[in-house]
């Protein structure tokens, strides 16, 4: 099968096993790194990525399932000299610890404030429940989510008072 897609903001085509899973193909075709095989069953949210505006597990997304759809990764965001906002905020307040679901929540915390900028608590914690970690308590997370935000609106107030 045939298919084509943007992936962290360049277009593709290609010739795929429609039957592959996502997690696969983006890590051994496309050599995206960061999404990560965790418990292949999308329960650990390790293998995240944003479809279409959406944070979703590829582990239980077909290749197939991709044509004329937009994916982003961690890699899509920034670069280590310019950070998405999100990632200075967890790098800044602690929230990545070893870094294996640190993609994930990442990528979780950008939907999360696109569609809701000034998430309560609960909110927070509601979106990046399907995302689990061994090392940060959660604590450090959730602050880097409340970090995030305000960074993402200074960069909103700088924009808009130039």
């Amino acid at each position: 099968m045939t298919i084509t897609f943007t992936l962290n903001g360049e277009s593709y085509k290609r010739e795929v096993d429609p039957g592959m899973r996502a997690l696969d193909f983006l890590r051994r075709v496309m050599k995206i790194k960061s999404v990560k095989e965790g418990c292949g069953e999308g329960e650990c949210g390790a293998c995240t990525i944003i479809l279409n505006g959406e944070a979703v597990c590829s582990c239980l997304i077909f290749t197939g399932e991709l044509d004329q759809k937009e994916i982003v990764t961690v890699e899509g965001l920034g670069t280590p000299g310019n950070m998405h906002p999100v990632q200075k905020a967890f790098v800044e307040m602690g929230g990545i610890q070893c870094g294996f679901c640190t993609p994930g929540f990442i990528l979780s915390t950008k939907v999360l404030l696109d569609k809701k900028p000034n998430p309560t608590e609960e909110e927070i914690k509601k979106a990046l429940e399907g995302n689990l970690c061994r090392c940060t308590g959660y604590t450090k997370i959730v602050d880097s989510v409340r970090k995030a935000a305000e960074l993402i609106h200074e960069q909103i107030n700088q924009v808009t008072s130039q």
